[in-house]
């Protein structure tokens, strides 16, 4: 089991690497292609590639917060480190593999856009429904929004998460600690 999960950690790297360049690629592109020109349609009055610098966070909100933004990116690149490594290395476990590495790939994307230049760079526009410009970042963790909410209300139950507990552990030192009592006890 050691190795099997061993294994997925490698992929799970591997594949956050990938994701994460596949969105500094398209966000390269969207540079090359959009920053200062006309806006391409790719179906017309739903999907428009249009170039903007985003200094907030989704819907624009929190302008000019880049500490706060990679502080909190950090934070949660380190919980999903924990979790993984937590994680059991059974296969009822890769769906929550994929949901977290999409948010982290994600949160990498953006976090890099941040550091290097201060802003984050969106391009795909929805103008059916007007939704606000996103970019391939935004798409891995929405996506693993709604894997993991569907995943925790149809597939995982309480249980499978209880690698995650202290409980654990707290429930394991009373039992110790009584058998050191009984021992001291045996011992006059």
């Amino acid at each position: 089991m050691k190795k099997r999960k061993t294994i997925l950690l490698v992929i799970d790297l591997a594949a956050m690497v990938l994701l994460t360049y596949l969105d500094q690629f398209t966000k390269n592109l969207a540079v090359l292609y959009l920053k200062g020109k006309p806006d391409i349609s790719i179906l017309k009055d739903i999907l428009v590639l249009q170039y903007l610098e985003n200094k907030g966070a989704a819907f624009g909100m929190l302008q000019n917060q880049k500490i706060f933004f990679i502080f909190i990116e950090i934070l949660i690149l380190f919980v999903i480190g924990f979790v993984l490594v937590k994680m059991p290395g059974h296969k009822k476990y890769n769906l929550m593999h994929v949901t977290l590495v999409l948010v982290a790939s994600g949160a990498i994307g953006n976090m890099i856009d941040r550091m290097a230049q201060d802003y984050v760079v969106d391009f795909i526009y929805f103008v059916l429904i007007d939704f606000p410009i996103f970019n391939v970042a935004d798409v891995y963790v929405t996506c693993a929004t709604v894997l993991f909410v569907i995943a925790v209300l149809f597939y995982y139950k309480e249980e499978d998460f209880s690698f995650l507990s202290v409980k654990q552990k707290t429930q394991r030192m009373p039992n110790y600690m009584e058998n050191k009592k009984t021992k001291n006890k045996k011992k006059k």
